[in-house]
């Protein structure tokens, strides 16, 4: 049985998450964390999940805490607190903020839960996660983030409407950005198990208009609801359950890729990735020369930015540099 600790709990996606993941079998402990000054909020959290369990059945421990040192003995430790993103704002706009505040949780949850999973929710995702994985300590299987998890759930859905055919029937990626570079893989989408180019009806696909409304969204629902919930909730919750099943289950997410995709690496991105108990591992594959392109893109895209935000939190981090202001704000869903 296992604990998990979920950083930004107060928030709209952080809190959906917690009750999404109270029906994992295998966790026996949900941890709902709070910056100070949501003591009363975390309580009444708490006490609504208390009162649901009781009337579901679900024989799960719920606790709360503000300090980070509580995520000790923590199997997975989910971060999505963070400075949410706007209408119109890009996720990479959020960057240098929310990497001021990923950074010092990241370093404590390695000291305190040296055998922990962190699964990273916070945007811009691929860039959290490397920030996470740097400042953590943590061996890089043991640090992913969301990544295009939900984005592949997406253009899943879509294509299953489509072809009116069921959405476990359709198997779909999207690799490299959670962002406006993210990449599809056509060449690895099958339905029914046919490669979906063999079937007469994919020269009609409205390919570009699918994928646009994936990179659009979140976008279109901030706008109309205020914030995503549901979707990355669920998502997270079964990447959680994958990791606790020890499913060994192929999903896509950001890890740290060495040279996995036709020896293009080096930073934390979007890939298929073997995940089981000890964590995540990205998984070698082949793909076409127009999606290698797109992919290599992404991936130069995403490490300038992470080399960039690394290094401003390295200069704030030098003696005599001005400390800037880490308070983590739950907020609205990011993604």
């Amino acid at each position: 049985m296992s604990k998990v600790t979920i950083i930004g709990a107060t928030g709209n996606v952080g809190m959906f998450a917690a009750y999404a993941i109270s029906a994992d079998p295998h966790v026996h402990e949900i941890q709902l964390y709070g910056r100070e000054g949501r003591e009363a909020l975390l309580k009444g959290i708490a006490q609504d999940f208390i009162d649901s369990f009781a009337a579901r059945g679900t024989n799960i421990r719920i606790t709360w805490t503000t300090s980070f040192k509580d995520a000790a003995g923590s199997d997975i430790v989910v971060i999505a607190a963070g400075t949410p993103r706007g209408p119109g704002q890009d996720r990479l706009d959020l960057a240098l903020g929310n990497a001021r505040i990923v950074a010092p949780m990241a370093k404590t949850i390695g000291t305190v839960a040296p055998d922990t999973k962190i699964i990273m929710v916070t945007n811009p995702v691929d860039v959290m996660t490397c920030v996470a994985l740097k400042y953590s300590g943590l061996k890089p299987n043991q640090v992913f983030g969301l990544g295009t998890h939900l984005d592949s759930m997406r253009l899943k859905s879509l294509i299953a409407t489509y072809f009116k055919v069921h959405v476990s029937e359709v198997h779909t990626r999207i690799i490299g950005e959670h962002g406006d570079s993210m990449v599809p893989l056509w060449s690895a989408t099958t339905i029914g198990g046919i490669k979906i180019s063999n079937l007469p009806a994919f020269a009609h696909l409205p390919v570009q208009d699918f994928i646009q409304s994936v990179k659009s969204s979140g976008e279109e629902i901030i706008k109309n609801k205020g914030s995503t919930v549901y979707g990355p909730g669920e998502a997270i919750a079964s990447l959680v359950k994958t990791v606790l099943g020890d499913e060994n289950r192929i999903l896509t997410v950001s890890s740290y890729v060495k040279s996995e995709v036709h020896g293009i690496g080096g930073v934390c991105i979007g890939v298929p990735a073997r995940i089981n108990r000890n964590g995540a591992y990205p998984v070698t594959i082949r793909i076409d020369e127009s999606e290698v392109i797109a992919y290599r893109e992404s991936v130069e895209k995403i490490r300038a930015t992470t080399h960039q935000i690394i290094a401003k939190l390295e200069n704030e981090n030098e003696p005599g540099a001005p400390k800037k202001p880490k308070r983590a704000q739950p907020g609205k869903s990011t993604l």
